[in-house]
């Protein structure tokens, strides 16, 4: 399993926000992602214009 993250490259543009069906994201400095509530779907990488979200695989999730 996995888990998505968001790093200090994060260029605050919000663009990754509305697309999560989960509403795991909220407005920081970076972006953060609910990891209780994010279900690693992916959407948000798929539209980060600067790749600052990341995906590490865990062994816990």
């Amino acid at each position: 399993m996995g888990t998505h993250y968001i790093v200090d490259e994060c260029i605050l543009c919000g663009t990754c926000e509305p697309v999560c069906p989960v509403s795991a994201i909220s407005e920081g400095e970076p972006y953060q992602i609910d990891q209780a509530v994010c279900t690693d779907c992916g959407e948000c990488d798929s539209v980060c214009p600067v790749d600052a979200i990341q995906w590490e695989k865990t062994a816990d999730r």
